[in-house]
């Protein structure tokens, strides 16, 4: 009798191992999937938080193109001006500047 009652206690624990393996298992396939969809959500917030920088950085580099384009035409409309202004001045100052440009490059 005291044999069976041994048989059937190891009987007992061996199927108690077996569910919990299968919990074991079941537990792990369970934190393994939830760190996917964690990973997963991570991913897309990143994703999105780099979209929105990226789409600021591409407005405030289009106000800049824009107020230096702006500024250069300013720039290119007033040496325009001067030169109508005061053309033979400005034919000096370019001859000028082209001798000094060419003694700069002869050396």
């Amino acid at each position: 009798m005291e044999k069976q009652t041994a048989k059937g206690d190891y009987d007992h624990v061996k199927e108690d191992l077996q569910l919990l393996r299968e919990d074991l298992a079941a537990l792990t396939k369970a934190v393994a999937e939830g760190q996917k969809s964690n990973a997963n959500s991570l991913k897309d917030e990143i994703s999105r938080e780099t979209r929105a920088a990226l789409e600021q950085l591409r407005k405030r580099g289009d106000a800049a193109l824009a107020r230096a384009t702006e500024a250069g035409s300013q720039t290119v409309e007033s040496v325009e001006h001067k030169i109508e202004e005061k053309p033979f001045l400005s034919i000096i100052l370019m001859f000028l500047a082209g001798i000094i440009v060419g003694k700069m490059l002869d050396r």
